[in-house]
C-alpha cells in the first residue's frame, strides 16, 4: 500500500462505546477511513465482506470456538484481509494463537490512541506489531521449531492422508458442507473423518485438530 493511500478499516468491539471511541480517533487520521463497525454476531461476517476494510481491528482475542471460526471464515474471504488484535494482557499464548489466525498486530490493554494509529497503518502496509516483550518470545518459539514434520510424528497422530487433507479445509473455516462440495463427497463422510480425527487426537472440536497438528509441527 502507498504512503498516500487511505486504509479501509473494520472495527470488531463488543463494546458498543469502545467501537465508537475508537472510530472518533481513526477517523481524525487523515489516512484512515472506518468503513464498518459491529460487535461479534451472526451477520458481522457479511458487514465485514461488503465493507471490504484492508485492515480488520479486533478489540479482544481468545481461542473459544465462536472467535476461532469467526476469524477463518472472514479471512477465507478476504485473503488479503489484515489482523490488528488490541486491548490484550500480555499472554504469550493468546498472542501466539493470533498469529496462527493470521494477526500481524498485538497491542496491550494499555496501548495508547497514537500507538494503536501508528499499528494500523504499519499492518496496513504489511509489516508487523508487537511489544518488544513478546517479539522476543517469538523468536524463542521460533527457534525451537522443527523445520519439517517427520514421518514419525504424522504416524504417532496416526491420521490417513484424507484426514490430513480435511485439517487443511477445516483450517481455512470451511463448513462440513463446503468441504464435503470440494472434495465430493458425502457430508456425513465428512462429518465421519471428523468424529475419527477428535477419537485419535483426544480434542473436544474440529478446530483443535488444526491446533495439534500446527503444534506437532505439521504445515497446515
Amino acid at each position: 500500500m502507498k504512503d498516500d493511500a487511505r486504509v479501509g478499516v473494520f472495527l470488531l468491539a463488543q463494546n458498543r462505546l469502545l467501537r465508537e471511541a475508537l472510530s472518533r480517533i481513526l477517523s481524525n487520521k487523515n489516512h484512515i477511513t472506518v468503513v464498518g463497525s459491529s460487535s461479534l454476531s451472526d451477520g458481522s461476517v457479511q458487514d465485514i465482506l461488503a465493507a471490504g476494510p484492508d485492515v480488520l481491528v479486533i478489540d479482544s482475542f481468545s481461542a473459544n470456538l465462536a472467535y476461532l471460526e469467526f476469524v477463518r471464515r472472514v479471512r477465507h474471504k478476504l485473503s488479503d484481509l489484515k489482523l490488528l488484535v488490541i486491548g490484550m494482557d500480555i499472554d504469550p499464548q493468546n498472542f501466539l494463537e493470533a498469529i496462527r489466525e493470521g494477526a500481524m498486530g498485538y497491542l496491550a490493554r494499555d496501548a495508547s490512541a497514537l500507538e494503536v494509529v501508528a499499528a494500523v497503518r504499519t499492518v496496513a502496509n504489511g509489516g508487523a506489531v508487537c511489544s518488544a516483550e513478546l517479539c522476543a518470545f517469538l523468536f524463542r518459539f521460533a527457534a525451537r521449531q522443527n523445520q519439517m514434520p517427520n514421518f514419525r510424528t504424522r504416524e504417532r497422530l496416526g491420521l490417513t492422508n484424507r484426514e490430513q487433507q480435511l485439517v487443511g479445509l477445516i483450517s481455512q473455516g470451511l463448513t462440513n458442507k463446503e468441504i464435503a462440495s470440494q472434495l465430493q463427497l458425502a457430508e456425513n463422510t465428512v462429518r465421519n473423518h471428523i468424529h475419527r480425527m477428535l477419537r485419535k487426537l483426544n480434542v473436544p472440536h474440529r478446530l483443535a485438530v488444526v491446533d495439534v497438528c500446527r503444534m506437532e509441527g505439521i504445515s497446515i
